[in-house]
């Protein structure tokens, strides 16, 4: 039983939780890493059928709601929940209930129409009575709209990567193995289609190959005794493994000795096994089925249309017959695993959803505060000479959009916003890009989206907003393709070199224009100086090189690091300065930023907490006074790809 919100948090799920489906190892991973961050959090299974449930199952989740203590946090896991939309709501008002949808029931393969129908209206019902939704991904999030869920119900938590040790291959080792060995890792069910990549196989036996399938084959004994059939028929028994589920070591041992992963599933919810395979090093040939039109774009992975034999079959005949082809895509997925994401990284996104943090609602309500005191610091100091690089940028697109097309109007300027909070940036930038506009909002503040939203929405095209967590291995994928101007503000000197590198390297994959502003350039001054003032300067320096969600931030020198990465990509780079000037109308928000670097500063060096609180005394009352003025440097940048 659980006992209240911080002490644990319960998972359910269909039957035993033992097994190893991806939906099953995404729920056992994220309670291993809740557990190992220090929370309590367990998994139940369920007796009876499911989805389509029967009165075991019924039952069985009544039962278990009923044993949990009024308040308790639980976790639905969608393949129980979905048809059991009248248990959840009898006992929704007494726990708080969260969905965890990995894709929705109904756009399961396989099923029939009268099914499909029921599924997506008992879902829907059951996703209305629960208080949060967490998905797998972001195309997932997406077409639960369609269940009538709003956005600022739902959170992304993509899954960790680091099960795997890598152990990459090299050309000598590729073109040496003789049998390249391909991995097939899914349970064997139509969604996944291992029959399409048999019949791909099978016109490839010219060719030296030996494919395994690891997974269930009891899920769908049909099924799978149509693929070993197949495997037969085409006399492909001595080429074509089926060796059913594997514990972790013996899984491992399968990343460890193949050469390719395939993954010829014509639908996923997020596609787990994508992130394993290049975390283990491997290259992937896989569809753009579901969210992995999405999830599988990355280095190391080539796709095909979800569904086509014969593109499958020329993918493998590319890999399997050009070996330098076969040790790029290898060396690209090395490059991938370096920023694969960890369980722990989902952990932390789970508890911060799960509301953990005691302070997390006056804290977000503080940081409101202090966006709404900084905006008009932030819009006096934006650098114009920047600006109007861009405002010269935004004018010849348009000039050229509206003169390689038809005589309809202009599209508009698509325009991503990372880390948009209350939507200041958009507000400012918004109404000084004279052409039409369709905006993207990024961040993980669902209120502070919505402000955003409203304070865009009236003006142009479309808004769109996407709460999410903005990391490296998924910068790409949050920022949509036909994006063509990329900007943030106060951002980048809370980010890593690997972080700025995906920026870069995404900017120039869509030829997009980069506007960053803002960004904290190491020096602060005030007037009347103090003895100390050199010791706050240094130790806050010093803390805007912690880690602030994607490693080491680069700090002061963040901006640098990108100018340099975006001219090697072939961008033009603009950069200025655009400094806060602080006086006695800002004594509000020089008393929160005196107060924000003491508490920096004391983070770096407990030891010197005496001098710092003297500082903070005497810079607040001055401030307080009206006879205190800052000075505080930052960096505006432009950048867009030279030959446009």
């Amino acid at each position: 039983m659980t006992s209240n919100l911080d002490d644990s948090v319960l998972f359910m799920v269909p039957g035993d939780p033992q097994q190893r489906t991806g939906g099953y190892r995404y729920v056992g991973q994220l309670v291993s890493a809740i557990n190992q961050a220090g929370r309590k959090a367990r998994v139940q299974g369920l007796e009876g059928r499911f989805p389509i449930p029967d009165a075991v199952a019924e039952s069985a989740m009544d039962s278990a709601l009923a044993n949990c203590e009024d308040g308790a946090c639980v976790v639905l896991d969608g393949l129980a929940m979905g048809g059991l939309p009248a248990v959840v709501e009898k006992h929704a008002a007494r726990l708080r209930l969260v969905a965890l949808v990995h894709h929705p029931l109904a756009d399961e393969t396989g099923i029939s129409d009268q099914d499909r129908a029921f599924l997506f209206d008992s879902e829907k019902r059951a996703l209305a009575a629960v208080s949060h939704v967490i998905t797998t991904s972001r195309a997932t999030a997406d077409r639960l709209k369609d269940f009538h869920v709003p956005p600022e119900a739902v959170q992304v938590i993509e899954p960790g990567a680091d099960t795997i040790a890598i152990r990459p291959k090299t050309a000598r080792q590729l073109a040496e193995s003789g049998e390249l060995q391909i991995l097939c890792v899914a349970s064997l069910s139509p969604r996944k289609a291992q029959h399409q990549l048999v019949q791909a196989l099978a016109a490839l036996q010219h060719l030296r190959w030996h494919c395994t399938f690891v997974g269930s084959t009891d899920r769908n004994r049909e099924y799978s005794q149509q693929v070993a059939g197949q495997i037969q028929n085409l006399s492909l028994d001595e080429r074509i493994s089926m060796v059913g589920e594997l514990g972790d070591e013996a899984l491992a041992e399968q990343y460890q000795s193949a050469d390719l992963f395939v993954l010829p599933s014509v639908y996923e919810g997020y596609g787990m096994v994508i992130d394993e395979a290049l975390a283990a090093g491997l290259p992937v040939v896989t569809t753009n089925g579901g969210a992995l039109a999405s999830t599988g774009k990355r280095p190391g992975v080539r796709q095909y249309p979800a569904g086509s034999v014969d593109d499958l079959r020329d993918c493998l005949e590319t890999c399997l017959s050009n070996t330098s082809i076969l040790q790029e895509m290898t060396s690209a997925a090395g490059k991938s695993s370096e920023s694969a994401r960890q369980w722990s990284d989902a952990a932390e996104q789970f508890k911060q959803v799960m509301g953990y943090h005691q302070t997390t609602k006056d804290h977000s309500q503080f940081e409101r505060q202090w966006l709404a005191l900084r905006e008009p610091a932030d819009h006096r100091a934006r650098n114009r000479t920047v600006l109007g690089h861009l405002q010269d940028w935004a004018r010849q697109w348009l000039d050229h959009t509206a003169g390689s097309g038809s005589e309809a109007e202009p599209k508009a300027l698509r325009v991503a916003d990372l880390g948009a909070g209350a939507g200041s940036n958009g507000a400012y930038l918004s109404d000084r890009l004279a052409v039409p506009q369709h905006w993207t909002l990024l961040d993980q503040n669902p209120t502070f989206l919505a402000e955003a939203v409203s304070r865009l929405a009236p003006e142009f095209t479309g808004v769109d907003a996407c709460q999410c967590a903005m990391e490296v291995g998924n910068l790409n994928q949050l920022i949509p393709g036909q994006t063509r101007l990329i900007t943030a503000s106060a951002l980048i000197d809370l980010a890593s070199a690997p972080w700025l590198d995906a920026l870069a390297d995404t900017a120039a994959a869509r030829r997009a224009a980069v506007y960053i502003v803002l960004s904290y350039a190491g020096e602060f001054q005030l007037s009347p100086e103090h003895p100390d003032d050199d010791l706050l300067r240094a130790l806050v320096n010093d803390h805007q090189h912690g880690d602030k969600g994607s490693g080491a931030a680069l700090g002061p020198e963040a901006t640098g690091y990108l100018e340099k990465q975006l001219k090697s990509q072939g961008f033009v780079v603009v950069v200025g300065p655009s400094p806060w000037m602080l006086g006695g109308d800002d004594r509000r928000l020089q008393a929160e930023l005196i107060t924000g670097w003491c508490e920096a500063a004391l983070e770096q060096n407990p030891a010197a907490r005496l001098a710092i609180e003297n500082w903070q005394a005497s810079r607040l009352k001055l401030a307080e006074q009206g006879s205190l003025t800052v000075q505080v440097a930052h960096h505006d940048l432009f950048a867009w790809p030279a030959h446009d």
